[in-house]
């Protein structure tokens, strides 16, 4: 009798394995569910990384929606490839410029309106490993850049364990033009931070559909440099993006002092946008029909807005405990200047500061001597390097003194070998901390890649734990406020004390 069961008993276990084989969580390339349909991505050359590019995170931002907050995903029918670059934000042609060569800049095409899309490197095999995500917003003075940057390549940190996820947003013009119009009709009576609402709208998909990839949607990392810093302060204190991410990193950048250069209050900005639509003798109907190239044309410059609904007062928030406390990696880079030291002699310094500080300018001009030509170059460089280190030095002491979660300061001292030399240069980290010098042509040497993978180790380990301390890696301590270590990353990682310090307490005392 057993003998007779036995083709039933195959029969059997066959069935079972292909019920089980259909219900697995396998992650194709082939075919991955998202809220807005079925998607393809590709493989890496090693074939261990799953490369999904130009997923639609939000309609097309066009027409009637421009100047307006995302829009959901529009769905399709069938699958959708996603293995090509999507196209960059509307803005100018890329060009190198200062130390800026192309391996910073976006491609060359596509570059459109028509822009919301994101793209994600994993190295899951299955769609329920809950890997911890990490979403890299990036620079550009919130009038370029874009996700495909050749070093914002994720496929290293991907084989780290981490899904990797880059997303666009609208900048200039299209990202963050204010008026009174576009406040009146926007529910919250506010203009202005499309480009902020962009990446809301993407960690929104971030947390609907990463589980599909891999991606632990509980445990996600905002991460940005420069302008994406700024972004990750913003979305720090949005009360719209509370509940979307649980760490943050934020590499050279912040929004603590009023006069940063880049973001503005409201009225301003609304005053600013009437101006523009007055002089041009244009409604802002006819506004929204002109070709996005033609609106590049226009003079000024746009950037996020204080508006108290997106973005209210960054230390106002902190100071009143109103922001997301999340634990914090943060820091900023030696030569963290961008551009050169203006035209000015040691005699107008002096008499400058004495008009700004007053009763204070003999304490100043100790903390910045301008004695001769000399003193003056180096203290105008260190004013130049602080107002970016001075936002991040304030952002690790604000976390630590009002929230529970902890924060890691870093000062970036690696000169990158080469020509040209701009030092440890505004955006010379970043390449370091994500394991891409392979795609950045400078002659570099053991010291870079040694520092590259400690470098790119620490964030990872921040990303997965929000700490970024590990097996072989010199510690980093969690910052104190008062006893103030950094970890320098430079031809080796140590800590040391804060450098500039002095200085930070001068200008924090002025800020409070």
């Amino acid at each position: 009798m057993k003998y007779k069961l036995l083709p039933f008993l195959v029969l059997g276990i066959l069935l079972f394995s292909c019920e089980k084989k259909e219900t697995s969580s396998s992650l194709s390339i082939n075919s991955v569910a998202t809220e807005g349909g079925l998607i393809s991505g590709k493989l890496d050359s090693s074939g261990q990384i799953k490369i999904f590019k130009g997923i639609p995170f939000a309609a097309p931002p066009l027409g009637d929606l421009r100047w307006k907050a995302p829009q959901p995903v529009q769905p399709w029918e069938g699958i959708k490839t996603c293995t090509e670059n999507p196209p960059s934000p509307m803005q100018n042609p890329p060009i190198p410029f200062f130390a800026w060569s192309s391996e910073f800049l976006i491609p060359a095409q596509p570059i459109s309106e028509d822009c919301l899309y994101l793209n994600v490197w994993t190295a899951a095999e299955k769609s329920d490993e809950k890997r911890p995500v990490m979403v890299w917003i990036y620079g550009g003075g919130f009038g370029s850049g874009g996700s495909t940057v050749p070093l914002y390549d994720g496929e290293d940190l991907a084989k780290k364990g981490i899904v990797f996820v880059t997303i666009n947003y609208r900048v200039g013009i299209l990202g963050f033009l204010a008026h009174p119009e576009l406040s009146a009709e926007n529910p919250d009576q506010t203009s202005g931070n499309y480009g902020i609402l962009d990446q809301i709208a993407a960690l929104e998909w971030v947390k609907k559909n990463i589980r599909a990839f891999g991606g632990d949607p509980d445990n996600v990392t905002i991460a940005g440099q420069s302008a994406g810093a700024f972004s990750v302060n913003a979305l720090v204190v949005s009360p719209k993006a509370k509940g979307l991410f649980h760490k943050a990193i934020a590499q050279s950048g912040g929004m603590f002092t009023p006069n940063n250069g880049l973001v503005s209050g409201l009225q301003g900005a609304e005053e600013r946008g009437k101006v523009l639509t007055d002089t041009l003798g244009l409604s802002l109907a006819d506004l929204r029909k002109i070709p996005s190239d033609s609106l590049l044309k226009l003079a000024g410059r746009f950037g996020p807005v204080f508006d108290g609904k997106v973005l209210p007062g960054v230390r106002k928030a902190f100071e009143d405990g109103a922001f997301s406390d999340v634990p914090l990696l943060t820091g900023w880079n030696a030569d963290d200047r961008v551009s050169g030291n203006q035209a000015i002699t040691p005699t107008e310094f002096i008499a400058n500061a004495k008009k700004q500080y007053g009763g204070r300018a003999g304490e100043y001009l100790q903390l910045f001597p301008s004695g001769n030509e000399v003193e003056l170059e180096e203290t105008l460089k260190t004013i130049g390097v602080l107002s970016f280190g001075f936002q991040n030095y304030t952002w690790a002491k604000m976390q630590t003194e009002k929230g529970q979660n902890e924060a890691y300061l870093y000062y970036f001292t690696r000169v990158p070998p080469g020509e040209p030399n701009f030092g440890a240069f505004h955006s010379a980290e970043f390449s370091y901390a994500l394991h891409t010098l392979r795609n950045w042509n400078r002659p570099f040497e053991k010291a870079d890649y040694e520092l590259e993978k400690n470098m790119s180790d620490y964030w990872v380990n921040f990303v997965k734990t929000g700490n970024p301390n590990g097996k072989n890696l010199p510690n980093w301590p969690v910052f104190d406020p008062e006893n103030p270590l950094v970890i320098e990353l430079g031809t080796d990682a140590k800590v040391r004390a804060l450098p500039f310090w002095e200085q930070m307490k001068f200008m924090e005392s002025l800020n409070k």
